[in-house]
């Protein structure tokens, strides 16, 4: 079976490539579906098959970019893509990554960077949880109330209202983001990015898994603009990111190739399917996926205080993301092929 190995040139490891494809696929599926880069699923992937942590990164962040790339041009062909609100948050994106950068150069001169950063990570997730789960156990009283009142229920109402608060700030200059439906001052959505941005920084990833929620529930986006523009923002700072981890070395672009096969095939599949899942089934599956990850964080941090369980809490945490990869790609699949059997059936009906 030796043919099913690859020599990678750069990394000088043996790579069982079809796992490079299949994971190139369920994270293209996942990255196009909720607009996430995905590294926090694909580098663990990656160590697992074989590559040093820092490849890992490098070559992760080099198929993130070239992703998000293609998923964007697919859910800008949807209208899901605000390019003007993408571009003012280019601008606090970068900013906020840099301070974030720096603040981890003074955690590692002091030797707490580890430590930081994993608790930070875990208290965003948890955050973020919470917040999806309290916005879906809102939204279903309001729509519980309408149907008591007699009422139609309204189908843009939010559970969570934290944008319409931040949206009575006008502090010039007011813009208009027509593809978002959203008036609102030009410091809200450089504030948010730049606040996601720093994260981003600080935490080594790409920003999907805070940016998109942020969108959502402080910009006031409806949830499948703010997964089109966020996967905007992916691509662009993962470009940066994938030059700046070439330039270092430590960027296989072999693999990188080959999970972009993969990817360029899930991608697709993920952004059509957020033409027939929308809003609160996009964010119940996307807390799911948060808890996935939570969980697989707290796994990591155990052996800290329980040093003899480090192997076995890093295997559990490593095939936890996996599985998660693999079933949430199968469940947005299998989600998009009934949506469009159902469009199909209703268009022959009508002729």
């Amino acid at each position: 079976m030796e043919w099913l190995y690859i020599l990678m040139p750069i990394a000088g490891v043996k790579i069982f490539w079809p796992g490079l494809i299949i994971l190139g696929i369920g994270v293209g599926v996942i990255g196009g579906f909720f607009g996430m880069g995905g590294a926090w699923m694909v580098t663990p992937g990656l160590n697992i098959l074989g590559f040093p942590m820092a490849f890992a990164i490098g070559t992760d962040i080099a198929h993130m970019a070239g992703k998000s790339l293609i998923s964007t041009m697919r859910h800008g062909k949807f209208g899901n893509v605000d390019y003007k609100l993408g571009m003012i948050m280019l601008v606090g994106t970068v900013v906020g990554f840099e301070v974030g950068a720096q603040m981890i150069m003074w955690l590692e001169r002091i030797g707490k960077v580890d430590m930081v950063v994993r608790w930070i990570y875990l208290g965003l997730l948890g955050f973020i949880t919470w917040m999806v789960f309290t916005d879906i156990a809102r939204r279903k009283a309001k729509d519980k109330a309408a149907i008591a009142a007699g009422q139609e229920v309204d189908k843009n109402a939010t559970g969570l209202e934290w944008h319409k608060t931040l949206h009575k700030i006008k502090i010039p200059p007011m813009v208009h983001l027509n593809v978002a439906g959203i008036y609102c001052s030009a410091w809200l959505p450089i504030a948010v990015s730049f606040f996601t941005g720093w994260l981003a920084g600080i935490l080594g990833i790409g920003g999907g898994l805070i940016r998109m929620p942020a969108l959502i529930y402080l910009v006031g986006c409806p949830t499948h603009v703010a997964v089109g523009t966020d996967l905007f923002e992916v691509a662009i700072s993962g470009l940066y990111g994938a030059a700046s981890y070439t330039y270092k070395g430590r960027t296989e672009l072999v693999a990188a190739i080959i999970m972009l096969i993969g990817a360029a095939m899930g991608a697709q599949v993920g952004a059509v399917a957020t033409k027939y899942i929308k809003g609160y089934g996009i964010r119940i599956a996307f807390g799911l996926a948060v808890i996935g990850c939570a969980i697989s964080v707290f796994l990591k941090l155990l052996p800290v205080y329980i040093p003899s369980i480090s192997q076995i809490c890093d295997i559990i945490a490593t095939y936890m993301i996996l599985g998660l990869v693999s079933a949430l790609a199968i469940y947005i699949t299998v989600k998009m092929v009934q949506g469009a059997k159902n469009e199909i059936a209703m268009k022959k009906a009508k002729a």
